[in-house]
């Protein structure tokens, strides 16, 4: 059973859903963003998404983009995204990565799977890498005994899903909405008749990310998917704290919460 699998299966077994949190590595320091982790994880958060910094994110949002441009002006490189997974693991949380390709293609492949799994990485989940082109990776991540991640959308067809979960390990990453990452008022009415499709594909435990940033809507995801993934919202926390000590009481603060959203009846 790997880590990501034994997580789930706790969680399973508690009757509740996980909570997935995500933090770019380096921000606002190598270590404070380590010491951030560490806490939440300890105020309830089941998984960990340490995110590796990249000049030309996508998907993000931003208040993600915002931190992730003050950790790459600092020099954040990817030895430093390792050593932050070696760190948050050693809590016992199953702790992944979140990357685009071009980082890890230019890292090596083989070389990043590789490092990742002595490092105690779980998995990895890569948002712009496509199934059809995920051939070298998938063999690495197979090597290594790192989880692929794959994201799935409301625009993904039903063939879509299906071609994704045949390849995903650990879990299927659904994005409630379309567009780049951020707090809502509310989440997609659309999350839940997704994960009921993407359950139709696969028993793997689907997790719904983009929008979450309070325990009622907390508790309204974790009503019908296995995993509420919660990023900037835990950025923002961040970003607005007048000192690194201060920041990281703020998102241990909001994981608690968090971690409460999940856990109602």
């Amino acid at each position: 059973m790997t880590t990501l699998e034994a997580a789930f299966a706790r969680t399973r077994a508690e009757g509740r859903a996980a909570l997935v949190a995500y933090l770019p590595a380096g921000y606002p320091s190598v270590r404070g963003g380590i010491d951030a982790l560490v806490a939440m994880v300890d105020a309830g958060v089941d998984v960990v998404e340490v995110g590796l910094p990249y000049s030309d994110p996508l998907m993000d949002g931003p208040t993600i983009q915002a931190a992730v441009e003050a950790a790459l002006a600092t020099g954040t490189r990817t030895a430093d995204v390792l050593a932050t997974v070696e760190a948050v693991a050693r809590t016992g949380a199953a702790t992944v990565v979140m990357s685009y390709w071009n980082p890890v293609e230019r890292y090596g492949v083989a070389r990043f799977a590789t490092e990742l799994a002595a490092a105690g990485g779980a998995g990895v989940i890569t948002p712009d890498l496509t199934p059809e082109e995920a051939g070298p990776w998938l063999a690495a991540t197979f090597d290594a005994g790192v989880d692929p991640v794959f994201l799935v959308a409301p625009s993904s067809t039903d063939a879509r899903i299906a071609r994704v979960a045949e390849v995903t390990r650990g879990f299927v990453y659904a994005a409630s909405t379309m567009g780049v990452t951020g707090a809502r008022d509310q989440v997609s009415d659309r999350a839940e008749s997704l994960v009921a499709r993407v359950r139709a594909a696969t028993s793997l435990p689907v997790c719904v990310g983009l929008g979450v940033s309070t325990a009622a809507q907390a508790a309204e995801v974790a009503s019908y998917a296995d995993g509420v993934i919660v990023g900037s919202a835990f950025v923002r926390r961040l970003l607005d704290a007048p000192s690194a000590a201060e920041g990281v009481a703020a998102v241990a603060e909001l994981a608690a919460e968090l971690a409460a959203g999940v856990r109602r009846p």
